[in-house]
């Protein structure tokens, strides 16, 4: 791990609780990191050293390129790396010009490395601030949500956040609705996105639900109120709802041991899984890492019980409530755990499946939502969708999809834009069904809602929901991904509305959070940003592809395939399979498989990318000085080696 030492910066010193950079711009400092510097630049550093963030400001740059050129020579005099890409962010919090610039580094290194330069809309319209990263991927991963929060939180002196508190909304009229939909058909045209569910909520009422666009590409059946998509990590809301009917049956608490409740659970550490709560396997907060490759390269035939099996090998890389770290596989044993509790003496995958639809999904007149993908796919249902090499927009595969069933708890749902309005008409209505009929008892329904952990300026985890504060009011919403599949659910508890999303392309990822700005816009005449927040982020999009595509070589020359052993097995993730065919090279794991690029690194290492859409951007390393012959793939907090067989 590369450290950085600036001695000009670590002799001079600086409050720790400095809110204001030299010259009166507000931020928020991190949590845990160490400040220092002084006058026009403050750096923090975080706890493991590894990971460091500056704050620069500059009375006069010609542009935004010379501003980071300036700062990087303040802050690490002798900077000197590949510029990858710069690209715009929109203007808004009183920033009249952003611009984000993204560093190359080699895989082997770890390493990420970013600028973000800034000029106010007020002054002279030559004094910019800059801000500087360079962490090691570990330590960004793991404390992404202080990091974050600095970031966002910087606005020049003098500006005023907008604030929606007190205000009324406007109803969702007819006018309106079509306004948002309007909107959405816009950037799905631009985005090339097939098919869109939507549903949209006011007054406790839904007041429009169905579908723009079709189900699958190159076939005419159009989505509607009841087609089917993956909802994804919405199945986290849900699952922490059975956990709540489970409390309010007597059958669990929320302080409980997780291993007295289910004997079970367990993680690496004994003194860590001591220390499990219930309310700790859907909050965030306990310090597990994502580590999902281990799961996404498993087999969808998996019994739920591997999703313990695999928590048993785990670790935490922080302490309790320290820091917003998301785990898929605690969430999976948290509605494994729920339906133990419910239903004894069942087999948990099945006790869960039927927990859920006995006592969520059936009261609430859910009645296409479901866990069963056979019956899913034989009805009215959308197919994914994702990013050929060439930037068109192609059918993906469904196989990786599957690697999520045996933990389903945290994300193997699928709902239609009717069934998830009335999910959401449930959140509003305070844990009864929209016509008022008790499902959660008011009291668990609002544990859910309590801060557990911070994961940006003005937003916190609760149990599977985010609640953000950021303009006066509360609105709650969870997302879902998986491959082709990206949705989410937003709803303003004191105003009786939200919004539903469900996509069948990778590119649908983009609408979600400009449809919630302009949902806030529509509602309460907010300062008119989402359209550019859209226009913005396609273009970044696009040039983020044609930047990738400069980067890889396909097809992949003859000396690099011949570098490859035929067959490779991890100890952790499986098996490959190197397969050559008519100057074409796939990579074939045990479940799923993809077409690779390759890409020559600054290092002189070579890496091979995964191109197949909706599976793009998956790296394996050669690493040409073990032996025997090995592919070194990593997530930013671990690395799994592929070995050669024998």
């Amino acid at each position: 791990m590369r450290r950085l030492v600036i001695a000009s910066l670590l002799a001079a010193t600086f409050a720790a609780n400095a809110d204001t950079t030299s010259t009166g711009h507000s931020y928020s400092p991190p949590e845990a990191f160490v400040a220092s510097g002084g006058g026009a630049v403050l750096k923090f550093t975080a706890p493991e050293g590894d990971a460091s963030i500056y704050s620069i400001d500059l009375a006069s740059a010609k542009d935004a390129a010379d501003a980071v050129a300036q700062a990087w020579a303040m802050a690490q005099p002798g900077f000197k790396r590949t510029l990858r890409l710069a690209t715009l962010r929109p203007a808004r919090n009183g920033w009249l010009d952003q611009q984000v610039f993204e560093y190359e580094t080699s895989p082997n290194e770890k390493l990420s490395i970013q600028a973000v330069a800034r000029r106010a809309s007020t002054g002279d319209g030559k004094a910019w601030v800059v801000q500087l990263l360079q962490a090691s991927d570990a330590t960004l991963e793991k404390r992404a949500a202080p990091i974050g929060k600095f970031f966002a939180s910087l606005r020049p002196k003098g500006y005023e956040r907008e604030s929606f508190a007190g205000k009324a909304a406007r109803p969702l009229t007819p006018e309106r609705i079509e306004q948002l939909k309007a909107f959405v058909a816009d950037g799905m045209k631009k985005l090339d996105v097939p098919g869109v569910g939507l549903s949209f909520i006011d007054g406790g009422k839904l007041v429009w639900a169905g579908g723009l666009g079709v189900r699958e590409l190159g076939k005419p059946a159009p989505v509607d109120a009841d087609t089917l998509f993956m909802a994804a990590s919405n199945t986290k809301s849900m699952t922490t709802a059975l956990l709540a009917r489970a409390v309010d049956a007597g059958k669990l608490r929320w302080d409980q041991p997780a291993a007295e409740a289910y004997p079970g659970f367990r993680l690496a550490d004994p003194e860590v899984t001591k220390n499990v709560q219930i309310k700790h396997l859907v909050c965030a907060c306990t310090g597990m890492p994502r580590q999902d490759l281990e799961w996404l390269f498993a087999s969808g035939k998996a019994p739920a019980q591997s999703t313990f099996d695999q928590l048993g090998t785990m670790k935490p890389t922080s302490r309790f409530g320290e820091v917003f770290q998301y785990s898929n596989l605690m969430v999976g044993a948290g509605g494994y755990v729920a339906a133990a509790a419910l239903k004894p003496g069942k087999e948990i995958g099945a006790a869960y499946d039927e927990a859920m639809q006995e006592l969520l999904f059936g009261p609430l007149g859910m009645k296409s939502t479901t866990f069963d993908y056979a019956k899913a796919l034989r009805g009215n249902h959308a197919m994914p969708h994702g990013d050929a090499f060439d930037g068109s927009t192609r059918r993906a595969s469904m196989a990786l999809n599957y690697t999520i069933i045996p933990a389903r708890p945290a994300g193997a749902v699928w709902t239609s834009p009717h069934d998830f309005s009335r999910w959401v008409l449930m959140e509003l209505n305070k844990g009864r069904t929209p016509e008022g009929q008790p499902l959660i008892g008011e009291a668990n329904w609002a544990e859910r809602y309590k801060p557990q952990v911070m994961v940006s300026e003005d937003v916190n985890y609760g149990m599977g929901l985010f609640v953000d504060r950021q303009y006066g009011i509360t609105v709650a919403s969870h997302g879902g991904d998986m491959l082709g599949f990206h949705s989410n659910m937003i709803w303003l508890p004191e105003y009786g509305a939200g919004v539903t999303i469900l996509t069948n392309s990778d590119a649908g990822l983009l609408l979600r959070g400009p449809l919630q700005r302009k949902l806030l816009e529509v509602l309460f005449d907010g300062r008119p940003e989402a359209d550019e927040r859209l226009k913005v982020a396609i273009a970044n999009r696009k040039s983020e592809a044609d930047k990738q595509r400069e980067l890889l070589t396909l097809p992949i020359p003859a000396d690099a395939m011949k570098k490859l052993a035929t067959h490779y097995r991890s100890p952790d993730l499986g098996t490959m399979r190197v397969e050559r065919k008519a100057g074409k090279m796939r990579f074939a794991f045990a479940h799923w498989n993809s077409e690779v690029a390759l890409r020559k690194n600054e290092d002189g290492t070579q890496s091979y990318i995964t191109i197949d859409p909706g599976i793009s951007g998956i790296e394996l390393v050669r690493d040409d000085q073990s032996s025997p012959a090995a592919l070194v793939l990593r997530d930013a907090q671990h690395e799994y080696r592929f070995v050669a067989a024998r």
